[in-house]
């Protein structure tokens, strides 16, 4: 059997119990205490099963739909309360409810939370995070109904006792209450369709069963005499029971609703239609406002109530003007708040993107040039070829005097000086073969550079002090290339300290979010632009000194590692070089572990 199928049998086996149990007791059991009570207990389980199929909906991530349901379930609650009051009276008590009913006030505010429901709509997508001044909105509206409660039913309790004025007062109000819910989940089924448009057509059927039967008991039955245990309540165990059937249907055609993925709805949308729902709201949350002056207007030039009523309900709207004037103007200032957040939100999206956006032509700007720098590498380096060779056989030719030979070598040292720079150009350009990757110890690698540079520091006002992490994971890399990148970050930062009269240049590896990082922070005097420095060519040394694309170079070896690199001036002084390397996870390693050698070649000052 299906869930669905079997479900509808729960539905309306339920709808047979309750229905049936009623109907028998108002036909069969005695007119009396036997049927009073039978029906007070019989009207306080019809809540709690209403309740719990509303509530199995509850359990949701969106807070639109999880406020829904519980809103829902939150009226009936009041509903319980009320009709618990009632049944103390008639039961416990053995009395007649007479009007004015001391509970009429929570069966009243029942339809509340159900109103807020209905503004929640659940239907729409949610972005995940729900504002503060959703429940400003509901206190403006409990409030608001309070009020309007308090200054037409309360009067003719308590200032000037009249049950015919209470009556119709109470009918009025809470006839107005029920045409709102009613109304609304009209227009919600009207606006949706599918899945909702079932939900919400539910609860419109409960709505106007509800609302019709109490117009009829108001007016057409006899409150004098009236008590729990007749046939003319059934409606009311019909609209409760509609209600819980919206619950149980929910539940069983979930899998009908609409799933909203969020790379097909984005946040600005969602953000949208937040914005929309905030309108409203705080047109509501004038208008509420605004009716306090014209309600007591109302009460000073046209009703003819007594001048003890007429002072009660003046004072009753000038003390509603502060609750609902604190809610309304901290709903003002959340949804500032909540404006700003956005704001703030949007310009670091629109930084973000500027970044990426630089990120790219920085990347495709050193593709280009990558590829244009290895093909005159390769044109250049044919002729130089030749060039180095003849100058070596001059050089080595004893037939020739002592002056040819000089010049022979001068030629030599300067082609292997250009050998050297279209290397560079070469590794630049990717068109020199990698190492072999291994499995490598990052602070083995960093405290191997440091040391290497430590010999010819000596005597010198610059400290080389690393700071090695505990616990730091492997990477997958190549030895001699990480080598040749930390080795040129720190050339770089030695010779900038060494313009600055010395300093102090701080290595720190740390484990952040799957990453190996290596933070290199210079006390020197910062770089010119931070945005340049991995440009091919760019250079801050003087001419002679340096060829600009050391950090080119290193930028494109930790690119080719699956790493990044970056560079930014610090606040206090200085520049940091952060690299980033993907970890190997400890509990699967591909190759044997490779530890950088503390004797090796000079790695060469490529900046």
């Amino acid at each position: 059997m299906k869930p669905s199928f079997r479900g509808n049998w729960y539905v309306a086996a339920a709808w047979l119990v309750l229905l049936g149990s009623y109907s028998a007791v108002c036909v069969w059991v005695p007119a009396g205490e036997a049927r009073i009570t039978a029906a007070n207990l019989i009207l306080c389980l019809m809540p709690l099963v209403v309740n719990g199929a509303l509530l199995i909906n509850a359990v949701s991530p969106d807070w639109r739909k999880k406020a829904f349901w519980m809103l829902l379930a939150l009226g009936c609650s009041l509903w319980l309360a009320g009709q618990t009051i009632w049944m103390y009276v008639e039961v416990y008590r053995h009395q007649l409810v007479a009007d004015p009913f001391i509970g009429d006030i929570v069966f009243f505010l029942h339809t509340v939370p159900m109103i807020a429901a209905l503004t929640v709509q659940p239907h729409k997508q949610s972005n995940g995070r729900r504002s503060l001044y959703s429940y400003a909105d509901f206190g403006l509206m409990l409030c608001w109904w309070v009020y309007l409660y308090v200054f037409a039913v309360i009067p003719w309790q308590y200032i000037a006792r009249d049950q015919q004025s209470y009556l119709q007062a109470y009918t009025v109000i809470t006839s107005l209450e029920n045409i709102v819910f009613f109304g609304g989940a009209l227009v919600l089924c009207a606006r949706t369709t599918g899945y909702w448009r079932r939900i919400y057509a539910h609860l419109t059927g409960a709505g106007a069963v509800f609302t019709f039967r109490f117009l009829i008991h108001q007016l057409v039955i006899d409150q004098s005499a009236y008590s729990r245990g007749r046939l003319t309540d059934l409606p009311l165990l019909v609209s409760f029971l509609w209600l819980g059937t919206a619950g149980v249907s929910a539940y069983q055609h979930r899998g009908e609703e609409p799933k909203f993925k969020p790379e097909t709805i984005t946040e600005p949308l969602a953000e949208s239609n937040s914005v929309d729902e905030t309108v409203w709201s705080a047109r509501l949350a004038r208008a509420a406002l605004l009716s306090l002056p014209l309600i007591g207007f109302w009460c000073l030039e046209f009703s003819d109530a007594p001048m003890a009523v007429h002072q009660f309900r003046i004072l009753v709207t000038l003390g509603a003007v502060l609750p609902l004037g604190l809610l309304a103007f901290l709903r003002h200032d959340l949804v500032d708040r909540e404006r700003l957040r956005l704001l703030r939100a949007s310009q670091d999206s629109i930084d973000n993107l500027k970044r990426l956006q630089t990120q790219f032509v920085q990347s495709e700007k050193l593709a280009s040039i990558g590829q244009l720098v290895g093909g005159a590498a390769h044109e250049i380096n044919n002729p130089l070829t030749a060039i180095l060779g003849y100058s070596e056989l001059l050089a080595d030719d004893p037939s020739i005097g002592e002056k040819p030979r000089s010049l022979a070598e001068k030629i030599r040292e300067q082609a292997r000086r250009t050998r050297t720079l279209v290397n560079n150009l070469l590794s630049f350009a990717r068109q020199v073969p990698s190492g072999q990757r291994a499995l490598l110890d990052i602070n083995t690698i960093v405290n191997t550079s440091a040391q290497f540079r430590r010999f010819d520091l000596r005597g010198k006002n610059i400290r080389i002090d690393v700071q090695t992490g505990a616990g730091i994971p492997e990477v997958r890399a190549d030895m001699n290339q990480m080598l040749q990148v930390f080795s040129n970050i720190i050339n770089n930062a030695v010779y900038a300290m060494q313009e600055a009269g010395g300093g102090t240049l701080t290595v720190r590896t740390l484990f952040e979010k799957d990453n190996v990082v290596i933070l290199f922070s210079d006390t020197g005097p910062g770089m010119r632009d931070p945005n340049l420095v991995f440009d091919p060519f760019y250079t801050t040394k003087p001419v002679g000194k340096g060829t600009g694309l050391g950090l080119s170079i290193c930028y494109g070896l930790i690119r080719d590692q699956g790493g990044q690199i970056s560079c930014y001036n610090r606040p206090e002084g200085g520049a940091t070089f952060r690299i980033e390397l993907p970890a190997v996870p400890a509990a699967f390693p591909f190759a044997p572990r490779t530890t950088a050698s503390p004797v090796r070649s000079n790695p060469g000052k490529l900046a």
